[in-house]
């Protein structure tokens, strides 16, 4: 059972899914959510391409896991990256 989000808060979650630092342990932390709810959820509001795209990107990568991070990464978000202002990801 997914919960019910604002259309803010999904718009952070698919925000911090997309960042590369961002562990999925941050994302349930923040919303009460699992990896894998957090997956059904970029599935149902990303087109197809897009969510294929993300998934490639983040399987197995290091850093959106805490426990397969290096202990030397203690942030969220890399310190050059941009603030997001308005959520202009894919979207359906």
């Amino acid at each position: 059972m997914i919960k019910e989000f604002t259309e803010k808060e999904l718009d952070r979650i698919i925000e911090m899914a997309w960042e590369d630092r961002t562990p999925f342990e941050a994302i349930t932390y923040q919303f009460g959510i699992s990896e894998q709810e957090t997956i059904a959820i970029m599935r149902k509001h990303m087109k197809a391409s897009s969510f294929r795209m993300w998934r490639k990107r983040v399987q197995g990568r290091k850093t959106k896991h805490s426990k397969l991070r290096e202990n030397d990464i203690d942030r969220f978000k890399c310190s050059r990256q941009r603030q997001i202002t308005g959520n202009k990801i894919s979207k359906r």
